[in-house]
């Protein structure tokens, strides 16, 4: 593709220096604008609005339900997860690998003990419904994500009218934070309670792209309780299938 070669790993080292690393140190968030530049920011936009239209977005999940609250009233995001190795994801691909080598550069600098690995990425509409996500943390329980990176598609947005705010509530704060989800800029904030957040209603269709990075320790001890519980639940069917045979 033709924009493959524009941003130079002196150029990304030095923006995780000089703004990723301090901004994450010093507010526990930062973002950063025209990462991509417009053609390569087209051809992501692309990609994801094509996602859209083939209707490979479906409904986003919730961890757990709430008796008589409705999905839609907690997140009304459309979602697919996609690695970037998908025909049709080239540009994907490309943004994917830029955010990687920033925050490889950023990792030994953060203190965090190891980010060696993260998750797929998560391709999210918000149909501009007036659909948005109520204030949550992404990782409240130790499941090892460490960094929340977005990646905003939204050309000529106005946050007056079409609304889509994420507001970060940073822990022990008295301000809030408000990022606009303009095309082309990239969020990163701390993943746990440090930065409970909120996408306030869409009025507009709003495209986002966000990837987890893990702290390779935490994540792996998360694993170790999800084994041990679930050996836990299969122990004790087991038994009570043994018992009803008796």
């Amino acid at each position: 593709m033709p924009f493959i070669d524009h941003v130079s790993d002196s150029d990304l080292e030095r923006l995780a220096l000089d703004r990723v690393v301090p901004g994450l140190l010093a507010c526990g968030f930062c973002y950063v604008d025209g990462l991509l530049g417009e053609l390569a920011g087209d051809a992501v936009l692309d990609q994801v609005m094509e996602m859209h239209r083939s209707g490979a977005l479906q409904d986003g999940r919730l961890a757990g339900s709430v008796p008589g609250v409705h999905r839609r009233n907690i997140r009304g995001d459309k979602i697919c997860w996609v690695s970037g190795s998908e025909r049709g994801c080239e540009a994907i691909s490309f943004l994917l690998n830029l955010i990687d080598k920033l925050i490889s550069v950023c990792a030994s600098r953060l203190g965090c003990k190891a980010i060696r690995e993260r998750s797929k990425a998560m391709v999210a509409c918000y149909p501009g419904n007036g659909a948005g996500y109520v204030k949550h943390v992404d990782n409240p329980n130790f499941d090892g994500r460490c960094i929340t990176c977005i990646y905003y598609l939204n050309k000529n947005w106005n946050a007056k009218e079409h609304g889509g705010i994420l507001r970060i509530f940073p822990e022990g704060k008295s301000y809030v934070a408000d990022i606009k989800p303009l095309f082309d800029r990239l969020l990163f904030f701390w993943s746990d309670r440090r930065n409970p957040h909120e996408v306030q209603p869409s009025y507009s269709t709003r495209y986002a792209i966000t990837v987890w990075y893990f702290d390779s320790e935490e994540r792996a001890e998360a694993k170790r309780r999800f084994r041990d519980l679930t050996d836990h639940y299969w122990g004790c069917t087991n038994l009570r299938s043994v018992l009803m045979c008796l």
